[in-house]
C-alpha cells in the first residue's frame, strides 16, 4: 500500500472556496490562505441562529498504545463514511503540534485513504495559529521580567511566577533553565522552564471561548505569578492581555479544510489532552452543527482523558451534548493491555503479538470494558469500532464484539477506513446513525458545588478504577490557595499519562487496588478549570531515539517528504 504522504499527493484537492460554497458558507465568512485552506468567520453563527443543530458525535478511544489506535482516522473517516451514505458531515479535529510530528508521529492528520489534505498544510504550520499562540505567551513572558526589572511596582515574587516560556518543538533540555545570566543589563536572573506550546493555558482558551471578546477576556484573566503577599497577578495587571489577544485576533477563526474525499473538515486549536483537555475548539463545533446533519468531532487520547473532559469541561461550557460516541480499539493495543507484550515507538512489534492470540486478548479486555463503561457514564450510547489491521484473525474481531456488547455498547464494527476510505466504513456510518437515534441524557462526572478534593476522587474513582487518592502536601497547599482566590469550583482537569487507566503507565488493562497520588493542583483562570497533575507527568516532551525528523525532508521538486 501506498504511504500516507504518496496518497495525499496523488489526491485531487479542491479550492477552499469551492467546499465553502458547497456547505453553504456566504463569500464574506470565507478568508482564504492560499488555495486549499480557508478562515471562516464567526459572523456564520449570528446568521444561522435559528437552524437547527445537526448531529453531535464524539469519537474517543480506549486506552492506546504510544503508536497510537487510529482515532484520528476513524474521525475523519467515519465523515467521509457518513457522506458516502448520502448524509450531510461535517469533521473537527486539533491542529497537530509540531513536537510529536518531529519526534514520534511523523504527521497526525488520519492515514490511508481517511485523511486530511493538503498533509503538508495540516502538520506543518497550517494557518500560523500555533506560532501566533506562541508569540502571545513568550510576550507575557517578556513582559513578567521586564516588569520585575524596571523596579517590580506590582511586587511580584520571583520565585512565584508561574507562567514559563513556550516553543512548539520537544526538547527535554528547556524543562528547567536559567534565565537573566549575563550582567545587570541581562534582567534578574532566576529559575524558570519552557513547556510545549500546545500545553500553554493560551491554547486551552482558544478551545473554549466563544467568540474574540471572549478570548480578550479569559486572556485577561490568565493568573501568571503571585505577589510577596500571595495575592494573584494576572496578565490584565500586567497591562499585556490587549497585545496577546491582538497577536491571536486571527486564531478565533476556525480553519477549513477537506478530507481526501472533499468533504468539509474544521481543523481549530490542539490543547494536549494529557495535560490540558484535548478537544479541537467550542466555535468549530458549533458552525460545524449550523451546516451539517453530522459533525464527528475527536477528543485526544482514551476515553479516561479526552473524553472525559470534553464532558466535563468542554460540554460544561458550550452546552452542547453529544448524542452518540464512537470508541475506537485495535487488537494490537489489547494485546498490549494483558502485559504480554510491550510496544515501543520505532521499534518493530513482537511478531508474537501479530498472530491470532486469543488469551492475550481477553486478557486485554478489561480496559474496552472500563472504557465503555466511562462513556455510558456519560448517559451517550456508544458504538466500538474496531479498527482493523492485515495481521488480525476473524476470532479476534468476534471475541471484542462479544465482550463489548456484553459490556453495554450499542454495536459493535469493524471497519477499513484506512484502506477503502469511506466506502470502508459504511456499516460504522450506519451504527453511529442509528445509536444517535437512541435516548441520550449527558450526565456529569461531579457537581461543581462539590468540595475541590470530591471532585478529583470522583474522577479518579469512577473514570480510571482508583481506590483513593493520596494529596500531597504541595497539592493541599495550593487547594487552599485557589480557594482564597474564590475559584473553587471550577471544573477539573487532569493531567496524568495517557497510556494507563491509571498514573503510572507500566499499569495495563484496568488496574484495581492502587491510589491516585496528586502532586499538585494549579489554577487555569482565563481556560476556566484548574489543572491537577498526578505522577510525573511532563509538559515539555522529549525526543525519542530515533525522531521521525530523521525521516522528514524536501525532494528536487519542493514536494514533503516523509510525513506519514
Amino acid at each position: 500500500m501506498l504511504s500516507d504522504i504518496e496518497i495525499a499527493h496523488g489526491a485531487t484537492v479542491r479550492p477552499a472556496r469551492e467546499i465553502a460554497e458547497e456547505i453553504g458558507l456566504e463569500p464574506d465568512e470565507v478568508e482564504p490562505n492560499g488555495r486549499h485552506k480557508a478562515k471562516v468567520t464567526l459572523k456564520v453563527l449570528e446568521r444561522l441562529k435559528d437552524r437547527p443543530d445537526g448531529k453531535y458525535v464524539l469519537v474517543t478511544a480506549i486506552t492506546p498504545t504510544p503508536l497510537g489506535e487510529g482515532k484520528t482516522l476513524t474521525s475523519v473517516g467515519l465523515g467521509q463514511a457518513l457522506r458516502f451514505t448520502g448524509r450531510s458531515a461535517f469533521t473537527c479535529i486539533r491542529q497537530p503540534s509540531l513536537g510529536p510530528v518531529f519526534g514520534i508521529k511523523g504527521g497526525a492528520a488520519g492515514g490511508g485513504y481517511s485523511q486530511v489534505v493538503p498533509m503538508e498544510d495540516i502538520n506543518l504550520h497550517l494557518t500560523g495559529d500555533v506560532h501566533a499562540i506562541t508569540a502571545a505567551h513568550n510576550l507575557c513572558a517578556a513582559f513578567i521580567d521586564n516588569h520585575i526589572y524596571h523596579g517590580n511596582e506590582l511586587g511580584i515574587d520571583p520565585h512565584a511566577v508561574t507562567w514559563p516560556r513556550v516553543l512548539d518543538i520537544s526538547d527535554r533540555a528547556l524543562r528547567n533553565i536559567v534565565i537573566g545570566l549575563g550582567g545587570r543589563t541581562d534582567g534578574d536572573p532566576r529559575q524558570t522552564h519552557f513547556e510545549i506550546t500546545v500545553a500553554s493555558e493560551l491554547m486551552a482558551i482558544l478551545a473554549l471561548a466563544e467568540n474574540l471578546q471572549d478570548l480578550r477576556a479569559r486572556i485577561g484573566r490568565v493568573i501568571v505569578a503571585r505577589t510577596h503577599a500571595g495575592d494573584p497577578v494576572t496578565a490584565e495587571d500586567l497591562k499585556v492581555a490587549g497585545a496577546m489577544t491582538v497577536l491571536m485576533k486571527e486564531t478565533i477563526k476556525p480553519n477549513l479544510m477537506q478530507d481526501l474525499e472533499g468533504g468539509p473538515v474544521f481543523v481549530h486549536a490542539g490543547p494536549f489532552a494529557n495535560i490540558a483537555h484535548g478537544n479541537s475548539s467550542i466555535v468549530a463545533d458549533r458552525i460545524a452543527l449550523k451546516l451539517a446533519d453530522y459533525v464527528v468531532t475527536e477528543a485526544g487520547f482514551g476515553a479516561d482523558m479526552g473524553a472525559e473532559k470534553f464532558v466535563n469541561i468542554k460540554c460544561r461550557t458550550s452546552g452542547l451534548a453529544p448524542d452518540a460516541a464512537v470508541l475506537v480499539c485495535t487488537v494490537r493495543a489489547l494485546k498490549s493491555h494483558s502485559g504480554r507484550y510491550e510496544v515501543k515507538p520505532g521499534r518493530p512489534l513482537d511478531p508474537a503479538m501479530m498472530a491470532e492470540d486469543l488469551d492475550a486478548l481477553a486478557a486485554g479486555m478489561p480496559n474496552l470494558i472500563r472504557q465503555i463503561e466511562n462513556v455510558r457514564s456519560f448517559g451517550i450510547p456508544v458504538v466500538v469500532a474496531i479498527n482493523e489491521f492485515p495481521t488480525d484473525s476473524p476470532a479476534e474481531h468476534a471475541l471484542i464484539a462479544e465482550r463489548a456488547l456484553e459490556a453495554g455498547a450499542y454495536r459493535v464494527v469493524t471497519h477499513r477506513l484506512h484502506a477503502e476510505g469511506g466506502r470502508g466504513g459504511v456499516d460504522l456510518a450506519e451504527a453511529v446513525a442509528a445509536a444517535c437515534e437512541e435516548p441520550s441524557t449527558l450526565q456529569f462526572t461531579y457537581s461543581e458545588s462539590l468540595p475541590m478534593r470530591e471532585r478529583i476522587a470522583a474522577i479518579a474513582t469512577q473514570i480510571y478504577g482508583a481506590s483513593g487518592v493520596d494529596f500531597s502536601f504541595e497539592a493541599s497547599r495550593s487547594m487552599e490557595r485557589i480557594g482564597a482566590m474564590g475559584l473553587c469550583e471550577l471544573p477539573v482537569c487532569m493531567a496524568k499519562t495517557h497510556l494507563s487507566l491509571s498514573h503510572d503507565s507500566k499499569l495495563k488493562g484496568a488496574p484495581t487496588g492502587w491510589r491516585l497520588p496528586v502532586r499538585d493542583v494549579r489554577i487555569s483562570a482565563g481556560a476556566g478549570f484548574v489543572y491537577v497533575l498526578c505522577g510525573d507527568i511532563m509538559t515539555m516532551p522529549g525526543l525519542p531515539g530515533r525522531p521521525a525528523g530523521e525521516h522528514i525532508d524536501i525532494d528536487a521538486e519542493g514536494n514533503v517528504v516523509g510525513l506519514s
